[in-house]
């Protein structure tokens, strides 16, 4: 499903942070990325939709090595992943609807049957009765509900998030936590870096640690 292959990421100035990384993600798992702030759990995210590029190795999704994918390319690679990522990219000038609509939009799905999946994922998320809300008059978990109905309404196979449940209260972070239990058991594949490992203990795979781009025991 996705796999690192001795990837080591580099930036300007001589930052390394991934270094000859190799990890296997199989289908249907759910696993938690942990470790300290700057340990690599952001970039490695960033990799598998080609957000970023390795600098060194190959970051293969669905048998497809994306690290060497054409521009052209990228859109169709995305098509089957859900991303969550700190910055949610909510379009403050739509409503909730037409937020979680734009990704179908920009899929061609047919309006009536697009419609219908909007509706889905957003009582799936809880925000059904919100769908008319603009996002500034969201509470700061249902900005991130927004973003994960966003994410899951094209139905992908592989959902990636990248600390999910930072800056919520108790309850909130536990529901969606929740939440992505409830994907993966309809098989999607679930890889979130977080902080908050024990919220994501009852639900996960297996947590695999980073600590300075490199896995660690």
């Amino acid at each position: 499903m996705i796999r690192f292959e001795q990837v080591s990421k580099r930036y300007p100035g001589g930052i390394t942070a991934l270094a000859d990384l190799s990890l296997a993600v199989e289908t249907g798992e759910m696993v938690i990325l942990s470790g300290h702030s700057g340990a690599g759990k952001s970039t490695l995210l960033r990799l598998i939709p080609a957000i970023e590029r390795p600098t060194l190795g190959a970051v293969v999704v669905n048998g497809q090595n994306v690290s060497a994918l054409k521009r052209a390319a990228v859109p169709f690679l995305r098509r089957n992943l859900g991303m969550i990522f700190q910055d949610q990219k909510l379009l403050f000038d739509r409503n909730v609807f037409d937020n979680v609509m734009l990704p179908l939009a920009i899929a061609g799905v047919a309006p009536r049957d697009a419609g219908r999946r909007v509706r889905a994922a957003l009582d799936k998320v809880g925000l059904l009765d919100r769908e008319k809300a603009m996002p500034v008059a969201l509470s700061g978990g249902e900005q991130q509900r927004l973003a994960i109905a966003r994410a899951v309404v094209a139905r992908p196979s592989i959902l990636i998030a990248d600390e999910p449940t930072a800056h919520l209260d108790d309850d909130t972070a536990s529901d969606i936590a929740a939440m992505f239990h409830s994907f993966n058991q309809v098989g999607v594949t679930v890889l979130v870096a977080t902080h908050h490992e024990a919220l994501f203990a009852p639900y996960m795979t297996r947590r695999v640690s980073l600590s300075h781009g490199r896995l660690a025991p």
